[in-house]
């Protein structure tokens, strides 16, 4: 069974029907003891990052991520719940994310030609033994919505990458905790694909 973290962060339900969709039974629930129970943890989310943080302690749900993350279970961080899971971002100064990983999340910068936020379709660099792109050809497209994007200090835990004025770290493995800036439950084929390889964990 499948918890998705409810922290009033919007797109939970999207992110569920994804699932049914897998034949998964997902529970959106903040109960401490549910969301430990399960099989694997998901933290979806959008809004921003500041205005997360703050729910998140408000629920006392900080400690619960780090423990999931420590404990080996499956977890999975998609688009806000990527960037929460590390240390701070440009859009909130002086707020501290989560710290699972180490890495900054920046604003993406102006271009000639790009539209902020990155808003659409984009193809995907993605990491040789990667077990959440698993049978995932090079390129594929996946559906990006952020105006803010993910630098992460270790290079090794970078799962794909994507271009867009800048190379954004898009999605990011370690052990049994994996993240996308993209949405996956967005993502057709291709999303429902990496969802599977998440359940698959």
């Amino acid at each position: 069974m499948t918890s998705i973290i409810d922290y009033d962060a919007g797109n939970l339900r999207s992110v569920a029907k994804a699932l049914e969709a897998l034949g998964e039974e997902p529970v959106v629930t903040r109960d401490r003891d549910r969301i430990l129970g399960v099989d694997r943890v998901i933290l979806p989310g959008v809004g921003s990052f500041g205005d997360a943080m703050e729910k998140l302690s408000r629920y006392g749900l900080t400690d619960v991520i780090r423990e999931v993350a420590a404990s080996g279970k499956p977890f999975l961080g998609i688009c806000l719940g990527l960037q929460l899971l590390f240390e701070s971002s440009d859009e909130s100064p002086g707020v501290e994310g989560l710290g699972v990983f180490k890495g900054r999340i920046l604003r993406i910068p102006d271009g000639a030609g790009l539209k902020i936020p990155h808003m659409g379709w984009n193809s995907l660099e993605t990491a040789e033994g990667s077990r959440l792109f698993a049978g995932i050809p090079q390129g594929s497209f996946v559906y990006f919505v952020h105006s803010y994007y993910l630098k992460a200090e270790d290079e090794n835990i970078v799962a794909a990458s994507a271009e867009y004025g800048v190379r954004i770290h898009a999605a990011v493995e370690r052990g049994n905790v994996c993240a996308c800036q993209f949405h996956p439950e967005k993502s057709g084929d291709v999303g429902l694909k990496i969802l599977r390889n998440f359940l698959a964990m």
